[in-house]
């Protein structure tokens, strides 16, 4: 990591970091794609093309972590992220859980944030838009999770 804006030890602990993100994206990949085959009755058509959008944008967002990784010299996980089947599988109970999962993405890129924060304007502007995206999935999450009227 000779020309890392990172200290040996600093170095490894943003790869470990970018690392945690990788394996959560793979893990939303698998989540949203499955969550995708559970959906049924007369909603079933727009529901899944969300659900698939997001897991390609976990894999685009995966894709993103493990470039980053190679680029500091590291070595990118072949681990997925925890997969708990809860076997509930209504729509409100999926967003309940796509909501905790989109929650732990922003606290990592949020860690991510403080460590890269005046050394990498590549990363800290990488963590940005990041953050950005896992807020603006939260924000829909929220309102989908909404019932219709509830605004006056």
């Amino acid at each position: 990591m000779s020309d890392s804006p990172f200290s040996e030890k600093d170095g490894e602990t943003v790869v470990q970091t970018l690392n945690q993100i990788l394996e959560l994206e793979l893990a939303g990949l698998v989540r949203y794609l499955h969550y995708s085959f559970m959906i049924f009755g007369h909603n079933r058509i727009p529901i899944v093309a969300w659900l698939r959008a997001q897991a390609n944008e976990s894999q685009s967002h995966a894709t993103l972590a493990g470039e980053h990784i190679t680029n500091l010299g590291g070595h990118p996980s072949l681990k997925i992220g925890s997969l708990l089947e809860t076997h509930k599988h209504n729509v409100d109970e999926i967003l309940t859980e796509a909501l905790e999962h989109e929650r732990q993405g922003l606290e990592e890129y949020r860690r991510l944030l403080a460590m890269v924060t005046g050394k990498s304007i590549m990363l800290e502007e990488y963590a940005r838009d990041q953050i950005a995206a896992e807020e603006e999935h939260l924000a829909e999450i929220r309102k989908m999770m909404r019932r219709p009227g509830s605004i006056k």
